[in-house]
């Protein structure tokens, strides 16, 4: 006798459902998902959250980064249930897709411990107090001097240096040609290496 799988839509129906849930073949519960059935991706996830949150555990060592990937995981279920070919198993599918955050994870994982071995190794690029010093004073002064260029040669300066824009962005921006761009920054940056040096 073939069980069939109940969708939600009132108490008793809820009642059914629950109790058929767990003879629904994960065939039919990843079609229905495919068709966007929540109510299939809750039995889904409820059948396989735990199996897949313990090997995830296993992976990353961590329970709320494998928490966090559980999410992930389930989530990516949801949006590419249309794509299941049933190749292998739907345990299968799942455990590959979990593998793959949590090895992702793992790559990108900036609190990783570092021994003293390791730690000795990098080295320091901080500037010392003097230097940072100076930096701080070169940029004041680039500050003060930058509103005494011409409004033309401030407003190239201004893209290039605070806003990150390339020479052809800037001619975009400013309808001028490249060359005239260039012209206008070399002449700004003469100016106000002058006028830094005054200071």
């Amino acid at each position: 006798m073939a069980t069939v799988c109940i969708r939600g839509g009132g108490a008793a129906a809820s009642a059914e459902w629950a109790a058929a849930r767990e003879s629904c073949s994960d065939e039919t519960l990843i079609r229905r998902i495919a068709a966007g059935d929540q109510s299939a991706m809750r039995a889904l996830f409820a059948r396989y959250r735990v199996r897949v949150y313990r090997w995830l555990l296993r992976l990353v060592d961590d329970e709320a980064l494998a928490e966090d990937l559980l999410s992930e995981v389930f989530l990516d279920v949801w949006r590419h249930a249309a794509s299941f070919e049933a190749r292998s198993s739907l345990s299968t599918w799942l455990l590959a897709i979990a593998r793959y955050k949590a090895l992702s994870a793992r790559r990108r994982r900036t609190d990783a411990e570092l021994d003293e071995a390791t730690v000795s190794t990098v080295p320091d690029t901080a500037d010392d107090p003097e230097v940072t010093l100076q930096k701080e004073n070169r940029a004041e002064a680039l500050r003060q001097s930058l509103p005494r260029l011409s409004p033309e040669h401030r407003e190239v300066i201004d893209l290039a240096y605070y806003h990150g824009k390339s020479v052809k962005e800037i001619a975009a921006i400013v309808s001028i040609s490249e060359a005239t761009v260039k012209t206008r920054m070399f002449y700004s940056r003469r100016k106000l290496a002058e006028l830094v040096e005054t200071m």
